[in-house]
């Protein structure tokens, strides 16, 4: 099985090649490619890499925990001085979830995508992208080295522009792609100069290598060699994760990244591109371990970024765009527990949202779909007589999403807030409970917004156009399948994780004990050279988050705390929407002010349009362009210019054609040789 690596990620790059072939070839036809033949590749692809991801599952699980690594190399990529990089694939526990994820989920957004996008003129074109997306986030996540990864990291970008910008005939959607591009490269930045620390670190030890598991070890071994450079290099890194993962102050691309259609919003923005910050960081715990400033900045910026998101997503009327907001929150919980060490607890979290919130995306795609385009939600309700299916695992996802037990979000979103209460981070002692006491709010907010979008749309009175009305309808099956499988997903993925004090053994965090188990957590009791220390059994598996000795009335206390904010908040949305329907009107008239802020994002966009794009664009204009571009460059080049063509013109006077000329400076010679001989 371990030669059969390769075929993960390139099985979706053949797909992509091949649709993308189909497509520039009949881009001029008046029809293009047959759509049977687009969605049987565009299909198969992912699939491909699914089938082999859970032959790998199933030979991994008979190894024992330590052994439990494949590792392929292809061919040698970079070879300069002491650089060398291998395009080189490794996949473990940890790598295993994630290809569970992407090729499992993306296999089933492939499949409803043959039916939301039907009839689209660049369905061929579409599908070429949602491969080379797979592509690239397949490397991104089997990558064994940093420069590999940061491919991967790349080509996720790309296409993630790509399809946000899709329907680029629309300026808003070309817009958004490119705003989504370009903050992107500011975190990427960052991204690059921390690896540039972390090689010239291993370098000034002796081992220049940006090989994962050889940075490992050689952490390891000289821990107080890296712990200036731990810091740098993992708030750099962080930077790029703010940007692809969407946190504070890079997270402003991805509500406007809703323009790109649905099934990539599901895809990219909801289940895999955006995790790539939370895998990251989950991947460099050894990094992590060594720095408490690193893991509370990570905890602080993603429990503000979660608190933050969610009361924008209170005012949002368009329905794709609360579930971008409810991503970004979501996404704040994820680096609130790798944060505090809990990297196993991140990881689960970042799985059983894959099911839920690519659930709730496909749903709104499901609405948009049967009425003709419209996203306002306040011109919707009463959808649940039309789309029974539809509401049903809208439903279903909200309550996962919303913490209600048992479902998927319960288990992954209270063990984030359990391990936060009991953290030790760098910096004062009340974070902790600060950092938990964000985020039950934040759980709270969640529920609410979320059912507030469910009975705006399924529920209430009708406020459905006439012309749209005539044609609601439920999805085809090529879209409500996904659907159902992805709510079964929401109900039963958190059922791998069920902690010990409810009775479960918590087999999530068992199977992935041997990636962290050198790293930073919780669970690591007080570790060495300074980095997050907390008083936990000596016998508890690394990274795991709370201890197994701790006060159980404690844990169920803030257990039902955590349900019951979910609770009030669906009873609160109930209330507010159902119950009573003018309430939100006398409500938003008294907040005036407050209101309009929260409604317009806090004026984060135009913050930014007016600090940093308008003086970008004017010191690009006036400084750059036509100081430096114009007069300097230019100027140089066109006076090297001028020059030349001076001295030209003179020398050429001296190559008139004209015999006596030449013998006139024939004559000049000789009287000059005849002057120095004399002499």
């Amino acid at each position: 099985m371990e030669r059969m690596l390769w075929i993960i990620p390139v099985a979706p790059l053949v797909g992509a090649a091949i649709n993308g072939a189909m497509a520039i070839a009949t881009a001029r036809r008046e029809r293009g490619v047959p759509e049977p033949v687009v969605s049987l590749v565009g299909c198969l692809a992912p699939a491909v890499s699914f089938v082999v991801t859970l032959g790998l599952l199933v030979r991994m699980r008979a190894l024992e925990p330590a052994a439990r690594h494949f590792d392929q190399t292809l061919f040698t990529w970079i070879s300069a001085g002491s650089v060398h990089v291998d395009w080189a694939l490794r996949v473990d526990p940890l790598t295993m979830v994630m290809l569970l994820v992407v090729t499992g989920i993306g296999t089933l957004i492939h499949v409803y995508s043959t039916g939301y996008m039907h009839g689209d003129r660049g369905y061929a074109r579409f599908f070429a992208y949602l491969n080379l997306f797979m592509f690239s986030m397949l490397t991104l996540v089997m990558a064994r080295n940093l420069p590999l990864l940061f491919v991967g990291w790349e080509g996720v970008g790309l296409c993630s522009y790509l399809l946000i910008g899709f329907w680029y005939r629309d300026i808003a959607n070309a817009a958004a792609g490119k705003k989504a591009f370009v903050v992107n490269r500011v975190g990427d930045f960052g991204f690059l100069l921390g690896m540039f620390v972390i090689y010239m670190t291993a370098r000034r030890l002796g081992h220049p290598t940006l090989d994962v598991p050889a940075l490992r070890a050689l952490v390891a071994e000289h821990p107080g060699a890296w712990t200036g450079a731990a810091t740098a290099a993992a708030l750099l890194l962080f930077v790029g994760a703010t940007g692809k993962s969407a946190q504070i102050p890079l997270y402003v691309w991805l509500p406007d990244a809703m323009a790109g259609p649905t099934p990539v919003s599901a895809l990219i923005h909801a289940a895999t591109m955006v995790t790539a910050g939370v895998y990251m960081i989950a991947r460099m715990n050894f990094l992590y371990a060594l720095s408490p400033t690193a893991m509370a900045v990570v905890a602080t910026v993603g429990a503000l970024t979660a608190i933050f998101a969610a009361t924008i997503g209170f005012a949002q009327r368009d329905i794709k765009k609360v579930l971008a907001y409810s991503t970004v929150s979501q996404l704040g919980y994820m680096f609130l527990a790798v944060g505090v060490g809990a990297y196993a607890a991140g990881v689960f979290h970042l799985m059983t949202h894959a099911f839920f919130k690519a659930c709730l995306f496909l749903g709104s795609g499901s609405v948009i779909h049967a009425m003709s385009g419209e996203q306002d939600m306040f011109r919707m309700g009463a959808l649940r007589r039309h789309m029974k299916t539809t509401w049903a695992t809208f439903f279903v996802a909200s309550l996962a999403i919303a913490g209600v037990p048992p479902l998927a979000g319960f288990f992954s979103k209270d063990e984030i807030l359990w391990n936060a209460f009991n953290a030790g981070v760098g910096g004062p002692a009340w974070l902790p409970h600060a950092l938990w006491a964000v985020g039950f709010v934040a759980a709270g907010m969640t529920a609410f917004y979320v059912f507030r979008a469910v009975f705006l749309t399924f529920h209430g009175e009708s406020r459905v156009s006439e012309e749209a009305r005539h044609h609601l309808h439920e999805s085809p099956a090529v879209m409500t399948i996904p659907l159902v499988v992805l709510a079964a997903g929401s109900v039963v993925a958190g059922f791998v994780g069920v902690p010990e004090a409810l009775g479960g053994s918590n087999a999530f965090h068992h199977w992935l004990a041997p990636v962290f188990s050198g790293g930073a957590g919780p669970g690591a009791g007080a570790l060495a050279h300074g980095a997050v220390a907390v008083a936990h059994e000596a016998g508890e598996a690394l990274g795991h988050g709370a201890a197994a000795s701790h006060d159980s009335t404690l844990e169920y206390t803030l257990m039902a705390l955590s349900v019951l904010a979910g609770l009030v908040g669906i009873a609160l949305a109930w209330t507010f929407y159902l119950r009573r329907p003018g309430l939100p009107a006398r409500v938003t008239a008294a907040l005036g002010g407050l209101y309009r802020l929260v409604f317009n994002k806090y004026y984060v966009d135009e913050l930014y349009e007016r600090v940093i794009v308008r003086p970008g664009y004017a010191l690009s204009d006036r400084i750059l362009f036509r100081v430096v571009d114009q007069g300097l460059i230019d100027g140089t080049v066109n006076a090297v210019g001028i020059v030349s063509r001076l001295v030209g013109s003179t020398v050429r006077l001296a190559q008139s054609g004209v015999v006596r000329t030449y013998a006139f400076f024939m004559l000049v010679g000789v009287l000059y040789l005849v002057w120095k001989l004399a002499l």
